[in-house]
């Protein structure tokens, strides 16, 4: 899961798992795989980092 900020400012959880595609529109556009959508401040690379950050902590497993 990573962190992104809404247009109102207010952050939000984002479920990978969830996600059908990203958009950029030109704010960031998320679509989810049952049809919802959520318009938020972060670029494509922004979001793109988050999630590659994100599956190497997964990957890497708990810190010693």
């Amino acid at each position: 899961m990573i962190i992104l900020t809404k247009l109102d400012d207010n952050k939000i959880l984002l479920n990978l798992e969830t996600v059908k595609y990203l958009e950029s529109v030109p704010d960031t556009l998320i679509f989810f795989i049952n049809g919802d959508s959520v318009m938020v401040k972060e670029s494509l690379q922004e979001i793109e980092k988050a999630i590659i950050h994100h599956q190497s902590q997964v990957l890497s497993g708990p810190a010693p």
